[in-house]
């Protein structure tokens, strides 16, 4: 909701102000209606709750009577021979302990959800400046968001200077991505492209902001995810289910057995005691009490197996539910892609011109450790540099040429960025950004007198529709500069110099896991945040998105019931722009038909 709205209009709803903040009393207020601004969790069991749960099992309760019954007639009988009673119950209670230990390991993705949210936020409260517990913020507290900081809020952003924002814990995406105060969104988009708000657990990966906090602790979206999995209980996996059945069924057979062995042996005329432990005994032997013990002996060599390929198993189930696996939900960048971008297309007359001068208008640096070049900075930038020193063209070698004496930075508004180099008395002025914005700026091509924009814009398309992120680059020369240094005096009369495609390519071995998967009759699905254009174009590419295949987006799936994406969720393979909420209810979809269903990422999300 909040995205819609004007800045005006939201401090309004607030009841805030922008330059001064909330009143001290106006907090205490706020507090005490809207609670903390943390994380909350579901009650945990006890220790010994758990311990208890555990002997739930039909199989395992049939088990403890029986050795119960047999060491209370053997007593009765004065044998004293309590050994096999003892046996089982020693198992029974060794299980049930590795079953405590199992639950208390696996209590962890709220702990990992609450280390997120910061500890600290700067926030402006009655004019002045201050740092407070991050838990201590409400609803209207206007917060500042500096580069380096982790969003403590849900906010709408009321200014921001070149504001770029990592949102991979909502959207799996770890490009930061450009932030604008000014901009109002439609309803109902997906989160990624809600560019006026900024949510908790998200990091601030460049420039500065003030923002007002519009939700706290678990109505934020992170709060959202942490009810969820407060909600969600973990389903049985295929073992616990046929041993559930296959003790279900022998402890019946067992006990009618015993009944009808007991009522033969009564109308024989034979001793009732005997019958009984005679009874007794043949189901203390059907049942298989070192069942439960092989069994986790089994898993336990194959956790052991797994974790020497690198492959760490938290619960020993897992590893026979993944072997049970039809459907593989995976995230796409850094999971099938290498979460970093590459230059793989320059389109132009003379390519390594354009890429000289996109290295020299970048924020990059170039550092050297251990004697090796380490480029650090904005991903797309990153691919540049990167490309331009694969080529011999080292950016600080080139500054040494050509000294950076000023800059225009990037703001989304422009959609550009501008250097200016000192040059042979005179002075380079290079630019890039968005086609659609450069192009306005530029007056021929280079090599030629004029500027064919309907040709460039062609070239353009065709790039996008290969999945890559394209950035166009121009330049001019000039023999004295304006006096006053802005976008209007600076950004005009431009030489188009070419277009520069990048990309995430995927990790390799990807393709070919993929197809073995498909050969072992299981389906692989892309599930990401990005947009559904680059994930369809590398779906295709890794062979996740075959003929007949769709494609769908988070927005689609907001207007789809549950019954019909059950209905037709085998249709699918490619769910661009999504959110948690969303992989849940695809998850649960296949689950429907029956299938086991795993999911994999890069990171805890």
């Amino acid at each position: 909701m909040w995205e819609t709205l004007r800045k005006e209009e939201v401090l309004k709803k607030l009841k805030t102000n922008r330059k001064e903040g909330l009143t001290n009393d106006e907090v205490k207020f706020r507090q005490e209606k809207y609670g903390e601004n943390q994380l909350s969790e579901k009650n945990k069991e006890t220790i010994l709750k758990k311990f208890i749960k555990q002997f739930q099992d039909f199989m395992i309760i049939i088990l403890i009577i029986a050795s119960i019954v047999s060491a209370g007639v053997s007593y009765f009988q004065g044998e004293n021979d309590y050994i096999d009673s003892i046996i089982i119950l020693v198992i029974v209670i060794l299980n049930s302990i590795m079953g405590v230990i199992q639950e208390v390991k696996a209590e962890k993705a709220i702990e990992a959800l609450k280390q997120m949210t910061p500890p600290k936020a700067k926030v402006i409260r009655e004019g002045k400046t201050k740092d407070i517990n991050a838990k201590e913020l409400v609803p209207g507290d206007m917060v500042i968001l500096e580069a380096g900081n982790i969003v403590p809020a849900d906010c709408r952003l009321i200014e921001c200077f070149n504001l770029k924002v990592e949102e991979s814990s909502l959207t799996g995406e770890t490009e930061g991505i450009a932030k604008n105060a000014e901009v109002i969104c439609k309803k109902d988009i997906p989160l990624g492209d809600k560019i006026n708000m900024v949510y908790m657990a998200s990091t601030v990966v460049n420039g500065h902001a003030k923002a007002v906090v519009t939700d706290i602790g678990m109505n934020t979206k992170v709060g959202q995810i942490a009810d969820m999995i407060n909600q969600n209980e973990s389903p049985e996996t295929p073992i616990q289910k046929k041993l559930g059945k296959v003790g279900k069924t022998l402890g019946i057979i067992c006990l009618v057995i015993c009944v009808i062995i007991f009522v033969i042996g009564l109308i024989r005329k034979i001793n009732p005691i005997e019958m009984f432990m005679t009874s007794v005994g043949l189901a203390v032997a059907a049942i298989p009490e070192g069942l439960p013990a092989i069994v986790t002996i089994v898993l336990s060599i194959g956790v052991t197996k797994m974790a020497k390929k690198n492959s760490i198993i938290r619960k020993l189930p897992a590893v026979e539910t993944l072997g049970s696996s039809k459907v593989i939900c995976s995230d796409k960048t850094g999971t099938l892609t290498q979460n970093k971008m590459k230059v793989v297309e320059i389109k132009s007359k003379d390519k390594d011109f354009t890429l000289e001068l996109a290295n020299m208008c970048t924020d990059c640096e170039i550092i050297y450790k251990d004697k090796k070049e380490e480029v650090t900075g904005d991903p797309t930038e990153v691919a540049i540099v990167e490309e331009a020193l694969k080529r011999g063209k080292n950016k600080i070698e080139l500054y040494q040429h050509m000294p950076r004496i000023n800059e225009i930075s990037f703001d989304s508004n422009r959609k550009m960025m501008t250097t200016i180099h000192k040059i042979n008395g005179g002075y380079r002025i290079i630019t890039k950004g968005a086609l659609e914005a450069l192009s306005t700026r530029c007056v021929k091509e280079i090599g030629e007198n004029s500027f064919n924009k309907i040709k460039i814009q062609n070239e353009n398309l065709k790039m996008a529709n290969e999945a890559l992120r394209v950035l166009a680059v121009a330049y001019k020369d000039v023999e004295v500069l304006p006096s006053t240094i802005n976008s209007q005096n600076v950004e005009n009369n431009l030489i188009f110099v070419g277009l520069i495609g990048m990309m995430d390519p995927p990790r390799e071995g990807v393709e070919e896991a993929i197809r073995d998967c498909r050969y072992a009759g299981i389906k692989t699905v892309m599930i990401t945040g990005d947009h559904i254009a680059t994930a369809t174009a590398i779906a295709k590419k890794l062979k996740i998105l075959l003929p007949g295949d769709k494609a769908i987006t988070g927005k689609e799936l907001d207007n789809m019931k549950q019954e019909d994406l059950e209905k037709d969720i085998k249709d699918y393979s490619v769910f661009a722009r999504v959110t948690p909420e969303h992989k849940v209810r695809i998850v649960k979809a296949w689950q429907k038909t029956g299938a086991v269903v795993a999911m994999t990422g890069d990171r805890s999300k």
